[in-house]
């Protein structure tokens, strides 16, 4: 073999060996698609010193949940000179609102923000606030829910591997429908109206004589545009964030459910912070919690007028006669949530 030739079969060794060495030391998983996110339930370290909390949420990017989380990331990272930051994977993209939840206590995700409904599985103190017009309005929200009984119902998770940070917020559902405009409860007859998997919303609506259809938020826009439904009842954000006024023509302003947003973080995450972090952490959700809010309020003022700017037609109707209707709903769950809890929070109204 001439000198020559074993200089080219020297340099190919070179260059294969540097090539396997490229592709072992990469991030990725061999087929040239990035590394999954670790299944260990330890936060990712994205550079030495700093720690990355995946958070998760079900809806649009746009939404308040998840500026509210990104907001709540940069409080962090300041507050804890980098050593952690928040990374958003929102629209279901890690899973539904309950699968969510599971990741939470698996500690596969760190941080999420959801509805009350999928947390009822885990203490009956979280169905009170699914109740019909509990809530007079937003303020008397915020005093039930961010004083002692917000927290006795956050005690309630203690031991399940999930802790709550604060009590955020969605707003007051309204109900949006294909089919006609609605005013009194009898407009709804005989519609066939998304909730979700949340037993005192479907009685509640039964009571005014509609068929309630659970379904999983991802899979909503497709039944109202194929008409597996007919309509369906979310906040105002959820409403225009994901674009339902393209399969839904009208929308009547009844706001019969307050839907509160808890905060909540992996209990092994929690479990592993410093006390001086577990108070960075907290106060941090506190502040991030106006900030939150006030981007729902924000909403809310101007979303009544864009959405009847896209094409829906938008009813008030008096809430005494949905009050009236829905009311035997109280007496049906009394036993199970108390009756003292639901008294000790209508006296908390105006």
């Amino acid at each position: 073999m001439s000198k020559k030739t074993l200089k080219v079969l020297s340099l190919l060794l070179v260059m294969v060996f540097a090539l396997v060495t490229v592709t072992g030391c990469g991030g990725g998983n061999g087929n040239g698609e990035p590394a999954p996110a670790p299944e260990n339930g330890e936060p990712e370290a994205a550079g030495e010193g700093e720690i990355v909390l995946r958070a998760a949420t079900s809806v649009d990017m746009s939404h308040p949940y998840n500026q509210g989380m990104i907001a709540y990331g940069e409080m962090l990272e300041e507050r804890t000179n980098g050593k952690f930051s928040i990374e958003v994977y929102p629209d279901a993209q890690l899973g539904s609102e309950r699968e969510i939840i599971e990741g939470i206590q698996m500690g596969t995700i760190d941080v999420t923000v959801v509805s009350t409904a999928p947390l009822a599985g885990f203490s009956d103190a979280f169905l009170v606030t699914d109740l019909p017009f509990i809530f007079e309005d937003k303020p008397h929200a915020y005093r039930v829910l961010d004083g002692e009984i917000g927290q006795s119902i956050f005690d309630q998770l203690e031991g399940t591997g999930i802790v709550g940070l604060a009590f955020w917020e969605n707003g007051f559902r309204n109900i949006t429908n294909s089919q006609r405009p609605i005013e009194v409860p009898e407009d709804v007859q005989g519609l066939k109206i998304r909730t979700m998997e949340n037993q005192i919303h479907m009685d509640s609506f039964r009571e005014v004589g509609a068929d309630p259809t659970p379904m999983a938020f991802g899979e909503l826009f497709t039944a109202l545009q194929q008409g597996t439904v007919d309509g369906q009842e979310n906040p105002l954000p959820i409403i225009a964030t994901s674009r339902f006024y393209e399969v839904q023509d009208h929308l009547a302003l009844t706001g019969h459910f307050y839907a509160p947003a808890p905060l909540l973080i992996s209990g092994a995450l929690w479990d592993s912070l410093t006390d001086e972090e577990k108070t960075i952490f907290q106060e941090a959700a506190n502040d991030a919690t106006d900030i939150q809010r006030g981007m729902i309020q924000e909403m809310d003022d101007r979303l009544v007028e864009e959405l009847e700017a896209e094409g829906m037609q938008i009813t008030r109707p008096d809430v005494g006669p949905w009050q009236e209707a829905m009311a035997p709903v109280y007496e049906q769950w009394e036993d199970t949530i108390g009756a003292e809890l639901i008294q000790q929070i209508q006296e908390m109204g105006n």
